[in-house]
């Protein structure tokens, strides 16, 4: 594609989640920092909303890495311990990731189990499914390990597994509890969690967080540091009129940034050219639906534009 013409070794705004491309934007770092904060002081539930595409999953696996990850970056992240105590913490954390919870009671709690490498038999029933859980969680607990879910578009998560959740978070010994749960979801999870059948859930929601897209001084860094990791050996491949423009387009909504960045690229391929320019960014945003409604006024200022130069030339050439 455009990765020679440009000097890439990969796509630098692929869709994919990859923790390497991680950007600590204000809202991200607060938001890591929330949850690192939260899962060592070890109680309640976690909860992470953000509207789509505001980069929820790739939060999500981040703060997974860092959990465990006793290097710089994830000393950093906790900003407040040195990395003689955070390396000495290695390992301390058994975690589960559940990328889709739209599971009923049963199947959420087998999922679970294959997430903790549980062995079942496949006619067991969910009085015994139960008591291998708690025998698991207190197995990690007596190892000195803290047991962290997390649940990726949690807003899709029945009421009666939410609930199925809350019971197995009383689990807990004379001194902490057996297992933390972070949900991960859009705005609709408020919603959700506003019903009655879920209030003691509810109130047992100890830290949350809502992310938010770039802000506007943010989104050259974001450009910049997506196009280094990448393999971009210069400063940046867009100018300030064309971030500029980019951010009015997405809102600054990362998921928008890399799909309309992506196919800025390939425009400035096809032409030959070495920078994104304004209007490549206009055309990109013209072809994506969620962000072509706001590039509305630039092109009717466009086509405006041409009809009032063609009236101008009429008007002089003509006799």
């Amino acid at each position: 594609m455009y990765l020679e013409h440009f000097g890439l070794r990969e796509l630098p705004f692929s869709l994919t989640p990859d923790t390497s491309f991680f950007f600590a934007c204000s809202s991200y770092q607060e938001a890591l920092n929330t949850l690192l904060v939260a899962a060592r002081n070890g109680e309640g539930f976690i909860k992470i909303v953000g509207e789509v595409g505001n980069g929820k999953t790739l939060l999500c696996r981040k703060f997974l890495a860092t959990l465990n990850d006793s290097d710089d970056s994830s000393t950093n992240a906790i900003g407040t311990q040195d990395e003689a105590e955070v390396a000495s913490k290695k390992g301390r954390f058994a975690t589960a990731y559940i990328p889709n919870p739209y599971l009923e009671p049963r199947s959420l709690l087998l999922a679970l189990a294959d997430e903790f490498r549980i062995k079942l038999e496949p006619s067991v029933d969910q009085h015994a499914l139960l008591k291998e859980l708690t025998q698991a969680l207190l197995n990690y607990a007596r190892e000195g390990k803290r047991v962290l879910v997390c649940l990726d578009e949690a807003q899709a998560m029945p009421l009666e597994s939410l609930e199925v959740l809350r019971l197995l978070t009383n689990l807990e010994t004379e001194k902490r509890k057996l297992m933390q749960v972070v949900l991960f979801g859009q705005p609709e999870l408020d919603e959700r969690l506003k019903q009655n059948s879920v209030r003691q859930l509810r109130q047992r929601i100890s830290f949350q967080y809502e992310l938010k897209g770039l802000l506007h001084d943010e989104l050259d860094r974001y450009l910049r540091h997506r196009l280094r990791v990448a393999g971009y050996a210069g400063e940046t491949l867009f100018n300030n009129a064309a971030v500029a423009h980019l951010h009015r387009v997405t809102k600054g909504t990362p998921r928008l940034v890399n799909i309309i960045s992506n196919k800025t690229l390939m425009l400035a391929f096809g032409e030959g050219s070495q920078v994104v320019l304004p209007r490549h960014v206009a055309m990109a945003a013209a072809d994506t639906p969620e962000a072509s409604r706001d590039t509305r006024p630039w092109i009717l200022f466009g086509l405006l534009l041409v009809l009032s130069v063609i009236l101008i030339f009429n008007w002089v050439v003509m006799p």
